[in-house]
């Protein structure tokens, strides 16, 4: 087969274009939700309370989950909800489908299970507990992704970037150990911004900074035609490609 022009043009060919498209929109719409969502809640509680005229006092949740019971509550589980589907829509090989996919739904679990706050039945409880185990399974998760899948060896990646990384990852593990800790022993209770917080909101900043970076670095690699390890293609789009050796007869 000799590779001409059409073939460049090619349903197949197209697809991968547009697929690399759609994996960096993916990961840029995860990276954005976590770079804003902490700063959105405590803003939004604000706002609320100065335009209907009430104290602005407390404005800060105790904790990201404890948006659920504030004003922000439908800001709160939206931007769980987009991150869910985002996750879960998000494709780029089986091993990163998988865990994407889990992520998604743990995700729709931390949306869908409010947190427990003290009081209510054993119900509330059990369902406070599933909210923990589905938050930490989702910092879990997006850590990994940080640490074993934009750190990709096999690519032309500068060293740089996978340390930064690898920084995230560590850093989205340091923190939701801090928050555990800060969570369990109550320490800075009566703090303006509580440290469990500040632990949540450092973690939703490195995996959102992280997400970030992997969507422009993919961007750029589509739009340098980089190799397959790094831009995933369609089944039979390499047999397209003309560097590849089944495009030439």
């Amino acid at each position: 087969m000799t590779h001409d022009v059409r073939t460049q043009n090619s349903p197949a060919v197209r697809r991968s274009t547009q697929d690399v498209r759609t994996i960096a929109i993916l990961r840029l719409g995860v990276g954005l939700i976590g770079i804003l969502l902490p700063m959105a809640l405590p803003f939004g509680n604000w706002l609320a309370a100065e335009l209907t005229g009430r104290g602005t006092d407390g404005f800060w949740p105790n904790s990201m989950s404890g948006a659920y019971y504030t004003d922000t509550r439908n800001v709160f589980v939206g931007a769980l909800c987009a991150l869910g589907v985002f996750l879960i829509c998000y494709r780029f090989d089986r091993r990163d489908d998988r865990w994407s996919t889990a992520a998604g739904f743990f995700a729709l679990g931390v949306a869908l299970c409010p947190t427990y706050t003290g009081g209510g039945s054993g119900l509330d409880r059990t369902v406070g507990v599933f909210h923990l185990v589905f938050a930490g399974l989702l910092f879990v998760m997006l850590a990994v992704f940080c640490l074993y899948s934009f750190r990709n060896p096999r690519s032309a990646q500068p060293a740089r970037v996978g340390t930064a990384y690898l920084v995230a990852g560590v850093v989205i593990l340091a923190a939701l150990a801090l928050s555990l800790l800060a969570g369990v022993t109550g320490v800075g209770s009566d703090w303006p911004v509580r440290p469990l917080y500040l632990g949540e909101w450092l973690a939703t900043w490195a995996f959102g900074l992280a997400w970030t970076g992997a969507a422009l670095e993919l961007a750029a690699h589509g739009r340098r035609d980089a190799d397959s390890a790094v831009v995933p293609r369609q089944p039979g789009a390499d047999a397209l490609d003309p560097k590849h050796p089944e495009a030439h007869a």
